[in-house]
């Protein structure tokens, strides 16, 4: 993964300590100390993919928006369109500049048609919330609350997991078997998301800082395996997720990032930012295409490296690692032609063969492809 080295003056999350008692090892992440693993990368990515394990994702901004114009607004604001959405549903989106490169991509959930709640990454932090206010229009407010802790639980019992342990903790609460994939909800001043960043199911649990060790630990009572940042990589990467700062940036448009399917021009009445680049990049292409790669030789892919098609430079490695669940390496790459069948990876100065693949490499737990 990016922007990750030696853990030494970044924030600490609430569940700091409680990743100490756990075992886990500490390093930075973009400005957050959070452990990579507690033990065995391999265990917590295999406990996710068969069973559940959590994540601690307080190091994610929560941004409220709130007003009458908010459902307009996000309109203009997102590539993706909140209008689609009814009360309680949520939504994958990017934001974009006025050239359709990515700011940052995002999930945002609707509340009411007043009452909207966006999730961004961490590292985008204060450019996000800088971009929000400048473009902000109307009666729109934008609050991003403090006192807050996030918990990812993941996996195929991972809502068995956590109704059992939302019972016992809010006794007065409904099955959360009953939430729906990409709703989301209010139980007082707890937010429980069905989403996740695992192509499993799961959900992402928003609290109150003060609740959040009891919760850890009371999921760590229930079975649920504790997991870090580089399990939480290897399962996205599978899942065929993007990672801002690698498979995203400011430089390529959402559509040559692989993300035409979150830029919505059905409606023409409706010019959000970057509209005119990324209509023209869905209808004739952009610059840059993104599909999935296997090695085929030996080796593992990581980002940078470079991918050739009869000897020439096309593009490169945008992110990679050795999948647990396919026992290959796998990766994503941009390239300058839309790419099918076999290339080359150079890896240490040799060229190493590949073939390309539809993303993601993993649905419902099996491989997409043989």
């Amino acid at each position: 993964m990016s922007k990750i080295s030696v853990a030494n003056t970044s924030q600490k999350t609430p569940l700091y300590d409680a990743h100490l008692e756990a075992g886990g090892k500490i390093v930075d992440f973009s400005g957050w100390q959070l452990p990579i693993h507690y033990g065995s990368q391999i265990d917590e990515h295999k406990a996710v993919r068969t069973a559940a394990g959590m994540f601690d994702v307080s190091h994610m901004t929560v941004v409220d928006v709130k007003g009458g114009d908010a459902q307009s607004w996000l309109r203009i604001l997102l590539t993706n369109d909140v209008a689609k959405l009814s009360d309680g549903k949520a939504l994958y989106s990017c934001m974009c500049n006025e050239q359709g490169g990515v700011l940052d991509d995002l999930i945002v959930y609707r509340l009411s048609e007043t009452n909207y709640r966006v999730i961004v990454n961490s590292a985008t932090r204060e450019k996000d919330i800088a971009w929000m206010q400048k473009n902000k229009q109307g009666d729109v407010t934008i609050d991003v609350p403090t006192g807050l802790a996030m918990i990812a639980v993941q996996g195929p019992k991972a809502i068995a997991h956590v109704d059992t342990v939302v019972k016992k903790m809010l006794p007065d609460i409904t099955s959360e078997q009953n939430l729906k994939r990409f709703s989301a909800k209010f139980i007082g001043d707890w937010f429980i998301a069905r989403t996740g960043y695992t192509g499993e199911d799961g959900v992402e649990i928003v609290l109150p800082e003060s609740s959040v060790q009891a919760l850890w630990q009371a999921l760590l009572d229930d079975g649920v395996r504790p997991a870090g940042l580089g399990a939480r990589d290897t399962l996205r990467l599978e899942a065929g997720m993007h990672l801002y700062g690698n498979d995203l940036d400011e430089e390529h448009s959402a559509v040559e990032c692989g993300l035409a399917w979150v830029v919505d021009c059905d409606d023409e009445q409706r010019h959000f930012i970057g509209r005119e680049v990324l209509e023209d990049h869905k209808a004739f292409g952009g610059k840059f295409s993104v599909t999935g790669v296997v090695l085929e030789g030996r080796g593992v892919l990581r980002s940078g490296q470079v991918v050739q098609l009869a000897g020439q430079d096309i593009g490169i490695v945008t992110s990679g690692t050795f999948s647990p669940s396919l026992q290959k390496a796998i990766g994503m790459i941009r390239t300058s032609k839309p790419m099918t069948g076999s290339c080359d990876v150079v890896i240490r100065d040799k060229p190493i063969a590949a073939r390309t693949v539809a993303l993601p490499f993993i649905k419902g737990g099996q491989a997409t492809f043989s």
